[in-house]
């Protein structure tokens, strides 16, 4: 049932992008090439072979972005840092732009200017391509003191202000994605230990960083260092049948618990340990292909986070199912498990993405009772659309939001330590593999335009209510929020109308004026020669 109630005072509202998917720019200014700029230029790796060259052209834009912020009245702004943007090749001893960094510095102090807490992540996947090709990317251990070093330089260059650090946004999806399956850059499909390798080194980068910081820049800053980790919610098929209980946990533990449980427990999970361990003796491998870490390791790991940051889209039914030995090793298969939806649950943009408020809230108390209740700031929560006409009325965001943030009030009641809120996204953006083909933003993009005008959706009326009201006062003004929202979504759909209808004459206009000139001249020659060998 929905609960009527408002945040706790000084609860932060905000919203959040990174910079491979919506900055652009790819190769402007002395920015060095990342996987991504590699990953996307080659053919058949992304929908429609789309790339992320001039995304949301946020390089140029950030002005502008920085008015819609204020426009959505929000506390914070959570984005990330490029790596190869300031440090071409990843390699502080080789190369620094000093353009890079300007651009952030340029950012950073606008946003306060405007009184809006910059967020910033170091890590939102776009790893140096030089350090890719060069040592394998985050299957070499000398990842840890490169990102050691570029970390140090952010904390020296922009920590006297930014009081949030995130090391790594969503790093299942850097090992598993990257690592295992080759779905996104850098496209290598090592299964089976692809992507246990990557996160050990992740992992470990992680700790390095927060003891950097803590050693070297937390008195004199006294900033937070924190991980963002992106997790669905696991409910069994039959609560009542303990296999399915056990494949639930299975499943959040293969998930969250291998990046939480070494940072705030010591080590990976034991039910992790013991599946893959079992698994890869069965293929005669006499160790893991999970890693292990050395007691030292375990020591200088735990308690690494100052905050725990949580990306959270939707939820999934389990099951036990027992893969043989036989098959190929994979992440997938080592956790006999299998994924189920209810088709009765709302799935309004791409398949993965079903609306299931209620896991969100079973997270956050697994979370409390797991890791001992520490500061959470949800990074990531929102839906895309996946639909080819434009939809600036979208009451299936509104829904989604409304129910999703609900679940954290009623979180907040069972005692979750959470601070703060990051709706996903500010804009339409590039959406990795999936191209443009997916849209996460609050405010829609006419990506066919060559200014990339910003509109906003019905969703940012909503969210404005929201954060104003500080959570639901009660029933009526929430169904007025509603209402309003949808009104002005139609009046925005007009001018947007408009918009492409004058963009779309450009555009014949640039191409049928020079085509029709080029043709005029062609038939003028043709009809001089003509005339010239007539008269002799």
């Amino acid at each position: 049932s929905f609960y009527y109630g408002t945040f706790p005072a000084g609860f932060l509202w905000g919203v959040g992008s990174s910079a491979y998917q919506t900055e652009g720019a790819w190769d402007k200014d002395g920015k060095g090439p990342s996987i991504w700029d590699a990953f996307t230029h080659k053919k058949g790796k992304v929908f429609r072979n789309e790339t992320g060259d001039s995304a949301c052209d946020g390089y140029y834009k950030v002005k502008e972005d920085i008015k819609l912020l204020k426009e959505l009245k929000v506390n914070h702004y959570l984005f990330s840092i490029s790596w190869p943007r300031i440090m071409p090749t990843g390699i502080k001893t080789e190369e620094l732009n000093e353009q890079g960094i300007q651009f952030y510095n340029d950012t950073i102090n606008s946003l306060l200017e405007n009184n809006i807490t910059p967020i910033v992540s170091l890590y939102h996947w776009d790893l140096p391509q030089v350090l890719q090709e060069k040592y394998g990317g985050w299957q070499n251990i000398s990842m840890i003191n490169y990102f050691d070093d570029y970390a140090n330089l952010c904390f020296e260059k922009f920590g006297d202000r930014v009081k949030h650090w995130i090391t790594f946004s969503n790093p299942w999806a850097v090992a598993e994605k990257g690592y295992e399956t080759g779905e996104h850059a850098p496209g290598v499909k090592l299964g089976g230990c692809g992507a246990y390798k990557a996160a050990h080194h992740i992992i470990k980068t992680h700790a390095k960083v927060w003891h950097s910081y803590n050693n070297t820049w937390r008195s004199e800053q006294q900033g937070m260092v924190g991980i963002s980790l992106t997790s669905g919610w696991g409910e069994p098929v039959d609560p009542h049948s303990q296999t399915d209980r056990d494949a639930a946990e299975r499943y959040i533990q293969f998930h969250l618990g291998w990046f939480a449980n070494p940072i705030y427990r010591g080590d990976y999970p034991e039910v992790m340990k013991n599946y893959v361990g079992r698994k890869s003796a069965q293929q005669g491998l006499g160790t893991s292909r999970l890693p292990t870490f050395s007691a030292q390791e375990k020591t200088y790991i735990k308690g690494t986070s100052d905050f725990l940051g949580i990306g959270h889209f939707t939820t999934r039914y389990v099951i036990q199912k027992s893969f043989p030995f036989l098959q190929v090793s994979s992440y997938h298969t080592d956790r006999d498990l299998a994924e189920l939806v209810d088709p009765k649950w709302p799935a309004p943009g791409p398949k993965w993405l079903y609306s299931v408020p209620w896991g969100f809230r079973r997270l956050l108390n697994f979370i409390k009772t797991q890791y001992g209740n520490p500061l959470i700031y949800v990074t990531e929560n929102g839906v895309s659309e996946k639909v080819q006409c434009t939809q600036l009325c979208d009451e299936w965001r509104i829904e989604y939001l409304k129910g999703y943030i609900n679940e954290i009030l009623k979180a907040l009641n069972d005692g979750v330590n959470v601070k703060g809120y990051t709706a996903w996204s500010l804009l339409d953006k590039f959406e990795w593999n999936k191209g443009f083909s997916e849209r996460f933003g609050f405010y829609h993009i006419d990506f066919k335009n060559k200014n990339k005008p910003r509109y906003p959706k019905a969703s940012v009326n909503y969210y404005k209510n929201i954060i104003s009201a500080n959570g639901f006062p009660n029933s009526r003004e929430v169904e007025t929020w509603y209402r309003k929202a949808m009104d002005t979504c139609s009046t925005t759909h007009q001018l947007l109308a408009t918009d492409s209808l004058i963009t779309h004459m450009e555009m014949v206009t640039d191409i049928v004026l020079p085509t029709v000139f080029t043709l005029c001249i062609l038939i003028s020659i043709v009809l001089l020669i003509f005339c010239l060998r007539n008269h002799s």
